[in-house]
């Protein structure tokens, strides 16, 4: 495991030391673990996946899709360099449709955002390329709320970027085949924030933040 460790963390370095900022994730034992796990898994065809960081990671997806083909590919702290590491063990699997959630923890990171955007651009060629018959779903960066007590600092002042990011995800969907998912829209508060209702700190989603995350889920899966 000391060795797989390693071995990740050189190669998502790698792109660091060419452009000089931070590629890793935030939690990166835990995206090993989560990765040796995902690779233990026999590599079953044609199954729905959600590939995401924490966000997605923390949803019990074949219950609140009612879905016993779902697969959950979230690894918590994950960022965009995380997934295209990993999409190797993602494409080989030709999942028959793939939601996509990520970038949060990038911006984090302060990434600039037109890396994030050039970053998912290059997570949906890819799959694309090697899973050419996979739907695939570009969901937008969920909506943040500062007013939480408990909300994580390192997030503080990234709703505009989180704003400019999903302009571009949006613009670029028909040109790059993927079907635009705005969660953020359906997120939002009166003031553009992340509803609390919907949120336990801020960031991250309450039960029925999840519950309101699924039933928009359901209109695109049942299609």
């Amino acid at each position: 495991m000391r060795i797989c460790f390693l071995l990740v963390m050189i190669s998502l370095n790698t792109v660091a030391q060419q452009r000089n900022y931070d590629t890793l994730p935030n939690s990166p034992e835990h995206y090993v673990k989560r990765m040796a796990m995902f690779r233990k898994q026999p590599v079953v065809t044609g199954k729905i996946m959600m590939v995401g960081n924490s966000i997605t990671e923390g949803g019990d997806w074949r219950k609140l899709l009612n879905d016993s083909t779902v697969v959950n590919r979230g690894i918590s702290g994950d960022v965009t360099f995380g997934v295209l590491n990993r999409l190797d063990d993602i494409t080989k699997r030709k999942p028959s449709k793939l939601f996509l959630l990520i970038g949060i923890n990038d911006l984090s990171r302060n990434t600039p955002n037109e890396v994030i955007i050039e970053n998912i651009f290059n997570i949906v060629y890819r799959i694309r390329a090697a899973s050419p018959k996979t739907e695939i779903f570009v969901q937008s960066i969920l909506p943040l709320n500062e007013s939480f007590q408990n909300f994580p600092k390192q997030f503080k002042g990234k709703q505009e970027h989180v704003i400019y990011i999903n302009g571009h995800l949006n613009k670029y969907a028909e040109k790059l085949k993927y079907t635009f998912v705005d969660l953020h829209g359906k997120f939002t508060d009166k003031n553009g924030n992340l509803d609390t209702k919907l949120a336990t700190d801020g960031l991250h989603l309450s039960a029925a933040g999840y519950l309101h995350w699924a039933s928009i889920l359901k209109t695109y899966i049942k299609k």
